[in-house]
């Protein structure tokens, strides 16, 4: 079956113990994933504090996802931290650049949960944390789940590099960016692509070209059901469409042909799972009985 619930393939995975490279363990990695495939999208930032240890852990436990997603940035020391902004100023406690800090600066910051949050996350029920550096996060999940790295500063992609396969998790954690360039230099140093593209830019793509290079396409499923065919059909082997938070955005994604759903809401997906004829119409498109 191409599709399944969301709670169908759950990672039982112990979040103690010490991390086995996957090339030789038998952790998961993406090869193994599912046919279908749901990702925390920074942890699941309508339900987590995004791009928090603790939402990250909270996510991988709930048994809902296969991956986990963070974004990557460098500070002024060429540390590599989990942040998804240019700026401190909307998920921590304090304004400013975050290239201009250094790892001690970097550890003094704590995150803001945001008010939509459930009750859990409030203030006075969770103790802000300092958000993780990059390594952190690998150390942590490393051989415990697949993870999604998106590269917000290109100029990070040989340090990425280097963490990543000094851990040996080079077939387990896709490097993501917008750039078709910095996808090829990725793939060049031996990681897995993961290239996302805004619905304006699908109007004028030709995925089929990148399908030497990339691992996965992330695509936007607000993008035309032309544009999404298109990129299902490329013969790039994963194309998952982001960012998907209700139950309409994903089936009508999984009927056009894509094979993962990348949300920031996957507690609430997981309550309403694809319904059958989308199941169905997925497996009659793929030619399966």
């Amino acid at each position: 079956m191409v599709t399944r619930s969301l709670l169908a393939g759950v990672l039982s995975i112990s979040l103690a113990g010490p991390v086995t490279p996957l090339e030789f363990g038998r952790g998961p990695s993406a090869g193994r994933l599912p046919e279908t495939v749901y990702v925390a999208h920074r942890g699941g930032a309508l339900e987590v504090p995004e791009n928090s240890m603790a939402g990250l852990a909270a996510a991988l436990r709930s048994g809902v996802v296969q991956v986990l997603d963070v974004d990557s940035r460098m500070l002024r020391d060429g540390t590599l931290v989990v942040m998804h902004d240019p700026t401190l100023d909307r998920t921590t406690g304090r304004r400013g650049q975050v290239r201009s800090l250094s790892r001690r600066e970097w550890r003094r910051l704590r995150l803001r949960a945001g008010s939509w949050l459930p009750e859990r996350w409030r203030p006075g029920r969770w103790r802000p944390e300092r958000p993780p550096t990059v390594a952190e996060v690998l150390d942590r999940f490393g051989g415990r789940a697949v993870l999604m790295v998106e590269a917000k500063d290109p100029a990070s992609l040989p340090g990425l590099a280097r963490l990543i396969q000094e851990r040996g998790l080079a077939h387990s954690v896709f490097v993501n960016t917008n750039r078709p360039s910095v996808a090829r230099r990725a793939h060049r140093m031996g990681l897995m692509a993961q290239l996302w593209r805004s619905a304006d830019q699908m109007r004028h793509d030709r995925p089929e070209r990148w399908r030497d290079f990339v691992a996965l396409l992330d695509v936007d499923h607000e993008a035309r059901d032309a544009d999404l065919r298109r990129a299902a059909g490329s013969g790039i082997p994963r194309v998952w469409a982001h960012t998907v938070n209700t139950p309409g955005d994903r089936d009508r994604a999984l009927r056009i042909g894509c094979n993962g759903i990348i949300t920031d809401a996957p507690g609430r997906l997981a309550a309403a799972p694809a319904r059958a004829r989308v199941r169905a119409s997925v497996r009659a498109g793929l030619g399966e009985g």
